[in-house]
């Protein structure tokens, strides 16, 4: 018989305020509907964690239905002290074909309307190398020009 296992705890890490521009639209693919979102800028907030979204990068967004997106995002926190953090984090943004319709007109939804998780794999060198070997977990709240994560380790 094996050892039981215990519940996972997700510690907050941080906050981070992504600002984009209007998206690309590629438009159909055989995968679905194909658009490119460029990342602007933005901000990171937590308890250690603080820094800023560098300007290069993008979520890379494929509507597989009118009711699910699947996200690919790709970007650079520069932290306080000057470090870099290259993120890659992937997400399912679900809701209703009218909010999720309304969204991609770049309108405002009731983030209690849509599901939005994600999976942001960290890496970096120094004092933030060990977000590489941990698991992390985010919500999101899509905003006309941003959007808002909130960040979590998986203990």
């Amino acid at each position: 018989m094996s050892a039981p296992t215990t519940t996972p705890t997700l510690t907050y890490l941080a906050t981070v305020k992504v600002r984009v521009a209007d998206p690309i639209e590629v438009g159909d693919t055989f995968e679905g509907f194909r658009r490119v979102v460029p990342i602007t800028g933005g901000s990171v907030e937590g308890p250690e964690l603080r820094g800023v979204v560098l300007p290069i990068g993008a979520d890379y967004q494929l509507l597989t239905s009118d009711t699910l997106t699947e996200l690919e995002a790709k970007y650079v926190i520069e932290t306080d002290d000057g470090e870099k953090i290259y993120v890659s984090n992937v997400g399912l943004r679900a809701g209703s074909a009218e909010d999720i319709a309304a969204l991609v007109r770049g309108e405002a939804v009731d983030p209690d309307r849509i599901y939005f998780r994600c999976v942001p794999r960290m890496v970096s060198q120094g004092r933030w190398a060990w977000l590489g070997s941990r698991i992390i977990v985010g919500t999101g709240v899509r905003h006309p020009d941003a959007v808002l994560l909130e960040f979590f380790v998986v203990e």
